[in-house]
C-alpha cells in the first residue's frame, strides 16, 4: 500500500495549529487539515504489512491502507467512497477520535505510525469541499417506521443506515438541539457544530425526521419539565422498532465534605453552558472560570476539555489532578502493540496552559460564606494485593496538602445512562445499569426495543458509538424485513 519504500523516505507529519496565545481568544476550531500534498505523502508511509491491524484496531473497522493507497495515488472521490463505507460522520471521528488505529498501525512497532486521523481528516474536508457529499435517498420504501430516541453519534449513525434501507425514521432528543454530547458535550474549538448541521440537513433529505425538545419516558419525571413528553407506549404503539441510543449520562459523583458548596460542578454542565453560548443563547446564568482558581478533577477528555474552556474564560490558574499514578512517557511497545497503551498523553488544552498532578485524592472541600475556597488533598500510592494481584489505594501518610480552588470541576467519568429512560420502558439493567442487550441482534428484553451506544456498553468512544449504531441498523432492518443489506 502507498509507495513501497515510502516508511523509510517520509516522516510522520503533523497537523499544523493555531498558536495557544491567539487560539485562546476565540471558539473556533485551530487545527488545520492537511494539504493534498502532505496527505499524498503521509499515505505513502502505508507499508505493505500483510496483516493491517489499523482495520481491527478501529472500532468502525476502517479499511485504512485502502484509502490510504488512493489517497497517496491521487483518487480522492474513491478514497472518500471507502472511508464512508464503514464510518458515516469521517468529520466527527477525523477531530475527535483518540486514533487506536495508529496505536495499531504496524510502523508503530519501532518508529511513528502513519498519520491515520490526519488523512482521514483530509480526505473528508476535501469531500465536502468538493460537493461529494450528498444525500442518499432511499430508491423504496419499505412501509416500515422506527423511532431513535437519542442524537449522538450512535443514534444518528443507526438513523442514517436504517433511512438509506428505506425505513420511516424520526430521531427524538431532549436537547433543544440535536447532536448529544457531539453538540453539547465537546467544545467549540475541537468541533464546531456546523459540522453537525451540515449532516442533519443531509440526513433530512434522506428522510429522517428529528424531534429535539422532547422527553421518552414518565411525564411525572422532572427531567421532562418543559419539554415535549413521550412515553413508552405512545413510541412503542406509533412505531414498529424502538432503538435507545442515548448517552451514559450519569456523571461520578465526588461524595466528599464541602461537596454541597457552591462552586462545585460536574464538569458537563459546565461545559453545556459554554457551547450553549457559542450558539447565541442567552443563558439567565453562566459558571465563568475568570478570574478564578479552578481545578479540574478527572484527566481524562472530559477533563481536557474542561482546562481548555477555562483557560478560554481567562481563569487565573487551572490544576489538572487524576487519581491514577502518572503514566509513562513513551510506552513499552514490545508489550503494549497493538493494543492502545498507557502511556501520558498531553492534549492541546494541557499546552495551552496546565499544572497537572497525579496519584492524588480528594478529601474535602472548603469554604466561604457557601462558596468553595480550597481543596483538601492527599497523595496516595498504588500497591498490589498478594491475596489478590489487584491494586489497591493507600494514603501516604503525612502527605496531605490544599489547593486554591474558586471553581472545582468534577470530570470523572459516567457511570451509566439515565436510569428514568430505562425503567420507563422496563427494558433489563445489566450490572453497571446499561440496558442489557448483546452486540448479535442488539435486542433489549422488551419486545421491538433495542439499545446500542453508550446505552448499552457505557461510557465509551465516538468510534464505538457509530459502530454500534450501524450494527443495531442491520439488526433492526433484518428483524423489520426478515433480512438486511446493511453492512455491520
Amino acid at each position: 500500500m502507498g509507495k513501497v519504500t515510502g516508511f523509510l523516505e517520509f516522516e510522520r507529519l503533523s497537523e499544523a495549529t493555531e498558536a495557544p496565545a491567539k487560539r485562546l481568544k476565540h471558539w473556533r476550531e485551530f487545527v488545520l487539515h492537511l494539504d493534498q500534498e502532505q496527505a499524498r505523502q503521509q499515505g505513502a508511509r502505508c507499508m505493505d504489512c500483510g496483516i493491517p491491524f489499523c482495520n481491527t484496531g478501529c472500532p468502525v473497522n476502517n479499511i485504512i491502507p485502502d484509502w490510504n493507497d488512493l489517497v497517496y495515488r491521487n483518487q480522492w472521490r474513491q478514497a472518500l467512497d471507502v472511508l464512508h463505507s464503514t464510518n458515516n460522520f469521517p468529520e466527527f471521528t477525523g477531530r475527535i477520535c483518540p486514533a487506536p488505529c495508529e496505536a495499531a498501525c504496524t510502523l508503530n512497532i519501532n518508529s511513528e505510525p502513519v498519520g491515520i486521523k490526519s488523512i482521514e481528516h483530509a480526505i473528508i474536508d476535501h469531500g465536502w469541499q468538493q460537493g461529494w457529499v450528498v444525500p442518499q435517498p432511499p430508491t423504496r420504501k419499505t412501509g416500515k417506521k422506527v423511532a431513535v430516541v437519542g442524537s449522538g453519534p450512535s443514534g444518528l449513525a443507526c438513523a442514517q443506515q436504517l433511512a438509506r434501507a428505506g425505513h420511516a425514521v424520526t430521531v427524538f432528543e431532549k436537547s433543544d438541539r440535536i447532536g448529544g454530547l457531539l453538540r453539547y458535550g465537546i467544545p467549540d474549538f475541537k468541533l464546531e457544530k456546523s459540522l453537525i448541521d451540515r449532516r442533519i440537513a443531509q440526513m433530512e433529505a434522506e428522510g429522517v425526521e428529528f424531534a429535539p425538545s422532547t422527553y421518552v419516558g414518565n411525564p411525572q419525571d422532572k427531567a421532562a419539565d418543559g419539554l415535549t413528553v413521550k412515553t413508552p407506549e405512545a413510541l412503542m404503539a406509533e412505531f414498529d422498532a424502538v432503538v435507545m441510543a442515548g448517552g451514559a449520562e450519569t456523571p461520578r459523583d465526588l461524595p466528599v465534605p464541602g461537596r454541597e458548596l457552591e462552586g462545585v460542578h460536574f464538569a458537563m454542565d459546565f461545559l453545556r453552558q459554554q457551547n450553549k453560548a457559542v450558539a447565541g443563547d442567552r443563558l439567565s446564568s453562566q459558571t465563568l472560570a475568570r478570574d478564578k482558581h479552578v481545578v479540574v478533577i478527572g484527566g481524562g477528555d472530559t477533563g481536557s476539555d474542561c482546562v481548555g474552556t477555562s483557560n478560554r474564560h481567562g481563569a487565573k490558574s487551572v490544576t489538572q489532578i487524576e487519581l491514577m499514578p502518572r503514566p509513562p512517557e513513551q510506552e513499552n511497545k514490545a508489550l503494549t502493540w497493538p493494543y492502545w497503551p498507557a502511556k501520558l498523553r498531553t492534549s492541546s488544552s494541557h499546552q495551552e496552559g496546565c499544572e497537572r498532578d497525579w496519584a492524588i485524592t480528594t478529601k474535602a472541600f472548603e469554604g466561604e460564606k457557601g462558596r468553595v475556597k480550597k481543596l483538601v488533598a492527599a497523595r496516595v500510592e498504588w500497591v498490589k494485593d498478594e491475596a489478590t494481584g489487584q491494586l489497591k489505594m493507600q494514603e501516604i501518610e503525612g502527605s496531605q496538602f490544599e489547593l486554591p480552588a474558586d471553581l472545582v470541576l468534577l470530570a470523572m467519568g459516567f457511570v451509566s445512562p439515565v436510569a428514568n429512560v430505562l425503567e420507563a420502558f422496563g427494558v433489563e439493567r445489566d450490572g453497571r445499569g446499561n440496558a442489557r442487550a448483546n452486540t448479535d441482534d442488539y435486542r433489549t428484553s422488551v419486545g421491538k426495543v433495542f439499545a446500542a451506544g453508550d446505552m448499552r456498553r457505557g461510557q465509551s468512544l465516538i468510534v464505538w458509538a457509530i459502530r454500534e449504531g450501524r450494527q443495531c441498523a442491520r439488526a433492526v432492518d433484518a428483524f423489520l424485513m426478515g433480512e438486511s443489506d446493511l453492512p455491520r
